[in-house]
């Protein structure tokens, strides 16, 4: 599968961030000018208190000549209100774009999460996560922060851009000299985080993966305590635990490290350039030629004003860490155009989202015919299934059936568009089919896996899944689940614990079926779900499926319960359909199917 070549970060970070902006310009707007006078307003409380300095200096020197004071000292309170003016307006100043910075950040934090989910619930065609899912969750989580977050830097950036012309241009009307040698170690500092860039950025990715890894490993083991209990295995998974924990210790110690060597000398690149203010400036108002309120208007502002200089110098880092958020989210959606991760699209952060589309239209089966089916996998490509052709017709049950390894699962996984295929075509009543995946759902299609997930809800609940309610009694009763709901304390409000925890193998493949046949689909497709039923069970649940149902079934299973009642059989040997036919015509001139059919003992 080919994947989108990105254009180079430098430039698509930018590019992408600029298309972010423009989902709601307005708000983005408001939030420069709100945070521009927010970060301006320190200038003018500067000047109104160099004012007031500068004034006093004045009248002292009127009242040594004998000259009245009175004007003054009426300017200097002048000077006094304006700073209290300033002063007090910043307040709700700050108020208000806190309030529009928050609005931005979580609606543009929303649009980005809601393109990843969005592409990958429906994007066409089948696709494999590049990576695990504790690493799709890392970009979900993460990655998105840090690309809302790279917008402060750009809100930010706009008010402290206001502040330094209003700073420089104030300190370089009263000496440009002392202005120039201020603003020189400043921009070295700049230069400096921007010949750090690459090691930034790897450091970075290197930190985000070793997190993921330990998410990961965390995930798996709790889905995996009974066999790590069988094993005996707590010490040694512990270990590796521990081991995973130390990597991402190094890696976040040396990002953590990294950045605050940058901090580190931001606040020395300030130190140094307060040094130089006091230095010279005291040497120049001793000598006269610097007044009080100028060297106050010089200490006031350089504070500021060298972090503001520091900040475009984090600001250098944080762009590059935001490239690496956008080519992990990339990398999670493959194939997808490369501004999608920035498409526009309704947030519904203030309204109720509309009513979810309709069901795709009715098209009853009459036949589904499968044609040069091919899906491989693995690094050599044997793994999987190969050029199978097979033909279903409305009310039929046929079976594939095989040894393990065989390429069962992968037939019906190839055929339903759930992993990706090399060649071969599907067709509903002749029509093929352009998207298996988006069009093999209910009420067409209904799936039910080897190892089915439950969610951590109520047993209803999950049978459910947002089908009719109608359907509910039925389907518990066609999967046989009514016996265990006499045993369950709480029946079909019982909740299942993650992944059906608290429920036996036998009850997690029935509430499948369950959830399954609430959907009220034309073809069932079972993957070996009888695999934890005893025959008595199996039995019933496909008597009961030919009893009350007009379905057409395409089951994997080796159960005799289910071969026995198999309108075909599809006979699988390494990734092939090898044999095709009744029960009694394979077991007569097939040696493979006699001995699936002598070693089983289902029956």
């Amino acid at each position: 599968m080919t994947t989108s070549a990105p254009t180079p970060t430098r430039d698509r970070t930018f590019t992408l961030q600029k298309r972010l902006f423009a989902y709601n310009p307005a708000l983005f707007a408001f939030n420069l000018l709100m945070w521009g006078m927010v970060h301006s307003a320190p200038a003018l409380l500067t000047l109104a208190v160099s004012g007031i300095f500068g004034r006093l200096e004045e009248a002292e020197k009127l009242r040594g000549a004998g000259l009245p004071i009175d004007p003054v000292i009426a300017a200097a309170w002048v000077s006094v209100g304006w700073f209290a003016f300033v002063r007090a307006s910043r307040f709700g100043i700050f108020y208000g774009a806190f309030r529009a910075w928050i609005e931005l950040w979580y609606t543009l934090d929303a649009l980005v999460r809601r393109n990843l989910l969005g592409y990958l619930l429906t994007a066409r065609r089948a696709r494999r996560l590049p990576d695990t899912p504790a690493e799709a969750v890392s970009r979900f989580r993460d990655d998105v922060d840090d690309v809302a977050g790279y917008t402060e830097v750009w809100v930010d950036g706009a008010g402290f851009v206001v502040y330094c012309i209003l700073a420089i241009t104030m300190m370089a009307r009263v000496d440009p000299w002392i202005t120039l040698l201020v603003c020189a170690p400043l921009l070295l500092m700049v230069l400096f985080v921007q010949r750090l860039s690459p090691t930034i950025r790897s450091y970075r990715r290197r930190m985000r993966e070793a997190t993921a890894r330990v998410t990961d490993f965390i995930g798996e083991t709790f889905g995996a305590v009974s066999a790590v209990k069988l094993a005996a295995r707590e010490d040694a998974m512990v270990t590796h635990l521990r081991k995973l924990g130390e990597t991402r210790r190094h890696a976040a110690l040396r990002d953590v490290l990294l950045t605050e060597l940058i901090r580190g000398v931001n606040t020395n690149m300030v130190n140094m350039a307060v040094g130089l203010v006091l230095l010279l400036g005291a040497n120049k108002v001793r000598g006269g030629n610097l007044g009080i309120g100028e060297f106050v208007l010089f200490i006031g502002l350089l504070p500021r004003l060298t972090g503001s200089m520091a900040f475009f110098g984090d600001a250098i880092a944080r762009h590059r860490r935001t490239g690496v958020s956008y080519e992990r989210m990339t990398r999670l959606l493959q194939d997808a155009p490369d501004t999608k991760i920035v498409e526009h699209h309704p947030a519904y952060l203030h309204r109720d989202p509309p009513a979810p589309p309709a069901a795709p239209p009715a098209l009853p089966l009459e036949e589904l015919r499968v044609e040069g089916l091919t899906a491989t996998h693995g690094e050599d490509g044997i793994l999987g299934v190969r050029d199978a052709s097979f033909t279903i017709r409305h009310g039929e049950f046929v079976v594939v059936t095989g040894r393990i390894g065989s390429g069962k699962s992968t037939l019906l996984r190839a055929l339903l568009g759930l992993i990706p295929v090399q060649s071969g075509t599907v067709s509903w009543n002749g029509v093929p089919i352009e998207d298996p995946a988006s069009f093999l759902v209910p009420p067409r299609s209904a799936y039910t896996a080897q190892l089915p997930n439950l969610f951590s809800d109520t047993l209803e609940e999950n049978v459910l899944s947002g089908s009719n309610p109608d359907h509910l009694n039925r389907a518990v009763r066609l999967a046989v689940l009514e016996p265990d709901l006499e045993q369950l304390q709480h029946g079909l409000e019982t909740q299942v614990g993650a992944r059906g925890v608290k429920l036996s193998g036998g009850q997690v493949q029935r509430a499948a079926v369950a959830r399954m046949l609430a959907r009220d689909a034309d073809l069932l497709v079972f993957d070996d779900v009888s695999s934890a039923l005893d025959a008595r069970t199996e039995a019933q649940l496909w008597d009961g499926l030919f009893r009350e149902l007009d379905a057409t079934c395409l089951v994997v299973s080796h159960r005799r319960a289910a071969l026995i009642r198999a309108d075909r059989i599809l006979l699988m040997q390494h990734g092939r359909i090898v044999e095709e036919g009744t029960l009694n015509e394979l077991l007569e001139r097939s040696e493979e199917m006699r001995a699936l059919w002598a070693e089983d003992v289902g029956e």
